[in-house]
């Protein structure tokens, strides 16, 4: 198991329920193939450049440990989920 962490910034035109439920189903995804070490809900931003025609959006980061699998599944969920405007997900040494 590796350490990971994963930014996900999520529309800022969607309503609340619908960002719960994507990020929920990222939580879970990550539970079950790993464990979760902290998540940070950092709110509502202002993004630094105009992405998918939004300036503001929820951002994310989830600090967890897993295998290379969970994390090719995890960016696969990312890619189809129209909630997410951007991520990233880097290895962490420690």
């Amino acid at each position: 198991m590796n350490n990971y962490e994963t930014i996900m910034i999520l529309s800022g035109k969607v309503d609340d329920e619908a960002r719960k439920n994507a990020f929920e189903k990222f939580v879970k995804l990550l539970n079950e193939n790993g464990t979760i070490n902290k998540i940070e809900e950092l709110g509502k931003r202002k993004l630094a450049y105009e992405v998918k025609k939004e300036n503001e959006a929820y951002y994310y980061v989830i600090n967890f440990n897993s295998n290379v699998d969970c994390v090719s599944e995890l960016e696969r969920q990312y890619r189809i989920t129209d909630e997410v405007i951007k991520y990233m997900t880097i290895k962490v040494d420690k």
